[in-house]
Parts: structure tokens; sequence; C-alpha cells
């Protein structure tokens, strides 16, 4: 009973309590952004994409059956990797349309903040956990975050990856909210092991 009363505890729970706010936040901008860039790239909304190259699925089998550490470090992994993807994607909507569509890029622009500081919470998260995050011992802070650039597509194909990238990230932040509410329930294992 004495830990789930502990300072870290309280901790532990009043981040997750923020990161929920914050992935909830970011899955209302995500589905925003959808609608305009389905709209502004010319794309049919319920256009299939295949999985993207670089994104871990948010769906995953035996959920309810993993770690703290573990939903944390996946959520981490994802995040960085999304953070390198809209990188990426601004860039090219950037060189496509250049000033042409200043709103399209602002709102990919925070969007990539937001990912940012959500990974930046996640390794908060981590490091009160006594985890460590992984790639810090390194110290090689020049490494880019994420997959390595895929080869050059086609305009099309560039589009089609941005609504993968934009549909898959508003999973993750479902995902990272049932996480983070999995993660602030006191566990009674928690002493155990």
């Amino acid at each position: 009973m004495a830990a789930a009363d502990s300072p870290s505890a309280a901790l532990r729970r009043d981040l997750c309590s923020r990161g929920i706010r914050l992935a909830g936040k970011m899955r209302a901008d995500v589905v925003d952004l959808l609608d305009a860039y389905v709209e502004q790239q010319g794309l049919d909304a319920s256009a299939s994409v295949a999985a993207v190259e670089g994104v871990p699925l948010a769906a995953v089998e035996r959920w309810d059956e993993q770690t703290g550490t573990q939903r944390l470090l996946q959520n981490l992994a994802a995040y960085r990797a999304f953070r390198a993807l809209l990188a990426q994607m601004l860039e090219e909507q950037r060189e496509q349309l250049g000033e042409a569509d200043a709103g399209l890029g602002r709102a990919l622009a925070a969007l990539l903040l937001q990912v940012s500081a959500f990974a930046y919470h996640l390794e908060e998260l981590l490091r009160l956990e006594s985890r460590g995050i992984p790639g810090e011992e390194e110290g090689d802070e020049e490494e880019e975050d994420g997959p390595p650039p895929p080869p050059r597509l086609s305009l099309f194909e560039q589009k089609l990856r941005g609504l993968g990238v934009l549909r898959e990230l508003a999973q993750w932040a479902v995902r990272s909210v049932r996480d983070l509410r999995q993660l602030a329930k006191p566990s009674p294992a928690t002493g155990a092991a």
C-alpha cells in the first residue's frame, strides 16, 4: 500500500495524466489535419494505404500482457519514427507547394512539435521507471531518430505515404492514451518480482 502513496507513484500518475491530455490533444489535431491533408492533396478519404515502412503498427496482439515498460518503449519507438516521418513530410510539402499552402505546412510543423514533446514526455516516464532511455547511453546525438530516409517517391506515393503516416499517428494517439491509463493504475504486483 505504501508504494501506491509514494511520491514516485504520485509523480507517475501526474505524468500519465498529463500524457493522456497531450495524446488526446494530438489525436484531435491529427484528425483535423487528416481532413485538411486529404482535401489539399486531392486524395480520397477512403483510400487504402499500405503500412508505412518504419512505423510500428499501433495494433498489437496480447496488449493486456505487456508490461508498463514495454508499452512505454513501444510508444517511444513509434513517436521517434513519427518525428522523422513528419519532418520529411514537412520538407516535401515545402518543396511541392512552396508557400502556396502555408496553412498545411504550419499544421504539420505544429504536429511535429507535439510529437516531439510527447516523445520527451515518454522519456521522462521511462526515467521515472529507472529504465533509462534507449539510445541515450551511446551519446551519439548526431544520429537521426526513426527510420532511414526511404528512396525517392513519386509525388502520388508521397501523398499516400503522408496519408498513411497521419492515419497511423491517430491510431497511436489512441493507443498511447490506453497505455498511459494502464500505467497510471496502481499495480498490486509492483512490489513483487
